[in-house]
């Protein structure tokens, strides 16, 4: 399955959601973005098979409690600012996590912080700690954080030739890992195989990608399942910043 969302298309879908007594707001890229701020018992059984992808408007000084869900996921901080733990989280910053991984808090800045939610499939609802310690299936933690990932202007885009694939997480015995692709105008490059690890998510962060007749912009996504071959990508007029972000191979 090969999944292309527009930054306008998510933004079309884009809803509020009450948490811990604020208003988030999530624009919904693939599968079904959470209805609640929380997980309520039985919500399992709304699992639609999908993968689940969104992007979140935190809302200013706005606080999400440390917590785990249960599918692995990549975040990533696009806009604004804040925290992650005790690690400033202002863009652009990866954290990968594995299910049952507790972080957090999350902790939204002045001008409040916009991050993508990035899951390997569905999820009930975030489980917050420590009332749901006894949840938490122990043995397989994992978490990866990188942040000050440089965001190419039009100018460097522009001067740019050929292409190159910067390293975020190295490749780990599972599959997990993420790159940042950094392409000239007009320049194609080939991804790492999808095959290797358990899906991808690939986002656009400054300049376009051309594929299939469309020009997709900053906080466009595309969503590579690991049955696919390994997805060409060709930059656009003004070059391309593309984030790789590669799932660990589910057992």
């Amino acid at each position: 399955m090969l999944h292309i969302t527009s930054a306008a298309e998510a933004a079309a879908r884009q809803r509020q959601v009450h948490v811990n007594g604020r208003d988030y707001t999530l624009a919904e890229y693939i599968g079904a973005a959470p209805v609640r701020g929380h997980y309520v018992a039985g919500n399992e059984t709304n699992d639609n098979g999908l993968p689940q992808g969104f992007l979140v408007h935190q809302p200013p000084n706005a606080v999400t409690p440390a917590h785990f869900h249960e599918p692995n996921q990549f975040q990533v901080f696009v806009d604004g600012g804040g925290r992650m733990g005790a690690f400033p989280a202002s863009p652009l910053t990866v954290q990968y996590a594995n299910g049952h991984t507790p972080y957090g808090p999350i902790v939204a800045g002045d001008q409040g912080v916009k991050y993508f939610t990035l899951r390997q499939r569905w999820d009930p609802g975030a489980k917050y700690m420590p009332a749901s310690r006894d949840l938490l299936r122990k043995g397989n933690q994992r978490a990866r954080i990188k942040g000050s990932i440089g965001q190419a202007d039009e100018a460097a885009r522009l001067a740019r030739s050929g292409h190159a694939l910067e390293t975020i997480f190295e490749p780990e015995a599972d599959g997990m890992a993420a790159w940042m692709l950094r392409a000239a105008p007009g320049e194609t490059a080939h991804l790492p195989d999808p095959a290797t690890g358990g899906g991808q998510y690939l986002i656009v962060t400054s300049g376009t990608l051309l594929h299939a007749g469309r020009d997709l912009d900053r906080l466009s996504t595309v969503f590579i399942t690991d049955a696919e071959s390994a997805f060409s990508a060709t930059a656009g007029a003004t070059g391309l910043d593309l984030l790789v972000l590669q799932f660990p191979r589910l057992q």
